[in-house]
């Protein structure tokens, strides 16, 4: 398993379908809330692809958000869930943070998702909101504690 910054468009096509399947098609969220204006390579937001024997099955991207490191669109496929692949994307976009000299991160996590994010040391930070049609929470952490 492995984990890459995405740097070309075809790279860019594979997350664009990971997430498609994963929050579109498995999930039911809107795709007009999907797919936003941060979905380039223009250096908006750093995309990563994940590998499982070098397919690719995981993907999420880092903004920068008010001085915050902002992780978004974390999935994995389905069948790949089991691997430890998720604390992969979270500590390799931590990792593009810290490279940014960012040391706060922040993500919006899906309610059941949130005992995950706790034990990668994300501390919630509100109550749960709607977004985009799903429970979501505001998860923080500090990159200097770990």
């Amino acid at each position: 398993m492995e984990s890459k910054k995405i740097t070309m468009a075809d790279e860019l096509k594979l997350a664009f379908a990971i997430r498609k399947e994963v929050f579109i098609e498995e999930q039911g969220f809107r795709i007009e809330d999907e797919f936003d204006e941060f979905d380039t390579l223009d250096g908006q937001a750093e995309h990563i692809l994940v590998y499982y024997n070098d397919q690719p099955v995981g993907t999420g991207r880092l903004r920068i958000v008010d001085e915050l490191g902002k992780l978004e669109r974390i999935c994995i496929l389905e069948p790949y869930r089991k691997f430890g692949l998720g604390k992969t994307i979270i500590k390799t976009l931590e990792e593009i943070a810290r490279e940014k000299s960012i040391s706060r991160v922040k993500l919006h996590g899906q309610t059941q998702a949130e005992g995950f994010y706790q034990k990668l040391g994300y501390r919630t930070s509100s109550d749960v909101f709607m977004e985009d049609g799903g429970p979501h929470i505001l998860m923080i952490k500090e990159l200097n504690e770990n």
